[in-house]
C-alpha cells in the first residue's frame, strides 16, 4: 500500500523457499522430496554457481601457464601469491606454509567469492550469511588442523599437549582441561562460523534497509521524493565499504585457519 514501508523479512531473504515450487528445476527428481534436508533453493544456487565460477576462473587462468605470466594467469597469480606470501607462509612459515597452501587458498577464494555475490546485481545475497557455508567452510578448517596436529604427534599425544598445560598444579587441570578442550574443539570452529554469517547477514540486512528506503521515498512517499537522493548516496557508500567486509572476512577466516593450523604443530609447546 502507498505510503506503507515494510522491513525485510529474515524469513524470506534466507529461507526463500524451492526452486522446484517455482517449477525452476525438477528437484524433487535430483534432490529428493520438497521440504527435506537437500532441498534446492536460491542461496543453494548462489553457492554452486559462486564455486563454479572460482573453478572456471583458475581453470582458464592455468591452462597454460606461461613463465611470464599475462592476461587472466598474471591475475590468479597475484592473488595466489597475496594467500600464500600474507596468509599461509606467514603464519606457517615457508615449508608448511606451502604445505598447507591448497587448503587456505580455497577457504580464501570460497569465502571471497561467495561474499562478493552479496553486491552482485541479480544475485544481490551473500550464501555466507546463512550458517550452512559458514559451517561447512569452518570444518573443513577444523579437520585441517586437527589432521596437521596428529600427523605431527599421533592423535592422542596431539589431543593431550593442546589441552593440557604443563608444570601446572594438580588440582587446577580439573578447571583448566575442560576450559582447553572447549576453547580448542569447540570454539575455534564455532567462532569461524558465528563471525563470518554475523558479518554478512549484518550487511546485506543494512543494504537491503537502505535501498527500500530509496524505492519507498521516492515512488511511494512522494513529499520526501528529496530524501531518496540521501539514501541512495547512503547506499552507495555502504556498498564500498561492504566490499571491504566481504574481502576482510575472507582474510581473517583464512588467516585464524592458519593460526590454528600452526597452533596444532606446535602443541607440545603449549
Amino acid at each position: 500500500m502507498k505510503g506503507e514501508f515494510h522491513s525485510p523479512s529474515l524469513e524470506e531473504e534466507y529461507f526463500p523457499g524451492e526452486l522446484a515450487e517455482r517449477n525452476l528445476l525438477p528437484s524433487e527428481f535430483i534432490f529428493g522430496s520438497t521440504g527435506d534436508w537437500f532441498a534446492f533453493d536460491r542461496l543453494m544456487l548462489v553457492r554452486l554457481l559462486m564455486a563454479v565460477l572460482v573453478g572456471v576462473f583458475f581453470v582458464i587462468a592455468m591452462r597454460r601457464p606461461k613463465l611470464v605470466p599475462s592476461g587472466v594467469q598474471n591475475v590468479a597469480e597475484y592473488f595466489l601469491d597475496f594467500v600464500r606470501i600474507h596468509i599461509a607462509e606467514d603464519i606457517l612459515g615457508k615449508k608448511e606454509g606451502r604445505r598447507f597452501l591448497p587448503v587456505i587458498a580455497t577457504i580464501f577464494f570460497l569465502v571471497f567469492a561467495m561474499n562478493l555475490a552479496a553486491v552482485i546485481p541479480g544475485l544481490n545475497i551473500s550464501p555466507n550469511a546463512r550458517v550452512g557455508m559458514p559451517l561447512v567452510l569452518a570444518i573443513f578448517a577444523y579437520i585441517t588442523f586437527i589432521y596437521a596436529g596428529s600427523k605431527r604427534y599421533g592423535f592422542f599425544k596431539y589431543v593431550k599437549s593442546s589441552v593440557v598445560i604443563p608444570n601446572l598444579p594438580p588440582a587446577l587441570h580439573i578447571i583448566v582441561v575442560p576450559i582447553e578442550i572447549f576453547s580448542t574443539f569447540v570454539l575455534r570452529p564455532a567462532t569461524l562460523t558465528i563471525r563470518l554469517m554475523a558479518n554478512m547477514l549484518a550487511g546485506h540486512m543494512v543494504l537491503v534497509l537502505l535501498f527500500g528506503a530509496t524505492n519507498f521515498f521516492f515512488w511511494q512517499l512522494n513529499g520526501w521524493t528529496a530524501l531518496s537522493g540521501l539514501t541512495l548516496v547512503a547506499s552507495v557508500l555502504f556498498t564500498l565499504f561492504e566490499l571491504l567486509v566481504i574481502f576482510l572476512q575472507a582474510y581473517i577466516f583464512a588467516l585464524l585457519a592458519a593460526v590454528y593450523i600452526e597452533l596444532s604443530l606446535h602443541a607440545d609447546e603449549h
